[in-house]
């Protein structure tokens, strides 16, 4: 593979060949930093765990520089951190068995420059050498600037390639905002329910993060859980750990279907069920 960073750098944690590393992959999580996979494209990575046939690639978009850091980490310098997330980054894709973990090493920056199309190019040259099925990515609802910035790239590469090598499935999940506000009939619900073990493994990892002042592991596994007991109010639960996504497969698919237009779709929906709710008493 040929990347647009000299930093970028691809694991196969089994030592497969890259070609057969890379056609291999059913499910791809794309996010913006270290860590992001474990929290957003966990059912991805469940799903592949024991497959044989399924296999899962992470791509993580940014170079780690610019995380928050005190404790033990404090005093570390933006070269430090790079390198330790990027091992940490790895460290995951063993535990979690990846078919390839890719680091494109981009400065957060140039992920959050709408005009700067160096990460949609890596994201087009990997999802043709990928194929995957689906593609887990950020939604664009979520908070964080670098995360809007990979899912344009995200959707904006796909819309690139020939129709018949795009992903059928394109869903966009929960980091730095939670789906809960989504009206239920449009959540995909990702369960990821007895396997806690597993995820608090690869939640763990990346200590440069717990240890530096954000405990990502616990919210992260706290939304889970959330989800589940709180999707509805009138049964028991069906699951004990939920995922929500946003499906943008729409977007992948029709090049004409305006993004900020589809996003402010579900906004209006949760708006129409506040009011529909809060009417009649006013």
């Amino acid at each position: 593979m040929q990347f647009t960073h000299p930093q970028a750098r691809l694991f196969i944690p089994d030592g497969t060949d890259t070609e057969t590393a890379l056609s291999r992959t059913t499910h791809l999580g794309i996010g913006a930093h270290q860590d992001d996979l474990e929290f957003m494209a966990f059912h991805g990575i469940l799903t592949c765990y024991h497959s044989d046939d399924q296999w899962f690639g992470g791509v993580t978009c940014t170079d780690g520089a610019g995380s928050a850091r005190t404790g033990p980490y404090e005093r570390f310098s933006n070269e430090d951190m790079k390198q330790i997330r990027i091992q940490e980054q790895e460290m995951a894709a063993v535990v979690g068995r990846f078919g390839s973990m890719m680091q494109l090493g981009h400065p957060s920056s140039v992920v959050k420059d709408p005009g700067n199309a160096l990460l949609k190019e890596d994201l087009k040259n990997l999802l043709l050498a990928t194929r995957p099925e689906i593609v887990y990515t950020h939604n664009p609802a979520d908070k964080h600037a670098s995360h809007i910035g990979v899912v344009m790239a995200v959707i904006r590469a796909i819309r690139e390639l020939p129709a018949e090598a795009r992903p059928k499935t394109v869903w966009g999940c929960e980091v730095w905002r939670g789906l809960d506000w989504m009206p239920d009939e449009d959540k995909v619900l990702q369960n990821v329910s007895g396997h806690e073990n597993l995820a608090a493994a690869l939640n763990g990892i990346f200590d440069s993060q717990i240890s530096g002042g954000k405990r990502y592991d616990l919210a992260t596994l706290g939304r889970r859980r959330a989800n589940a007991t709180f999707f509805d109010s009138h049964s028991v639960d069906d699951a004990d750990m939920l995922i929500y996504g946003m499906d943008l497969s729409p977007l992948a698919h029709d090049p004409e279907l305006d993004i900020l237009e589809y996003t402010l779709g579900f906004i209006r929906k949760f708006e129409d069920d506040v009011r529909s709710k809060l009417g009649p008493y006013l």
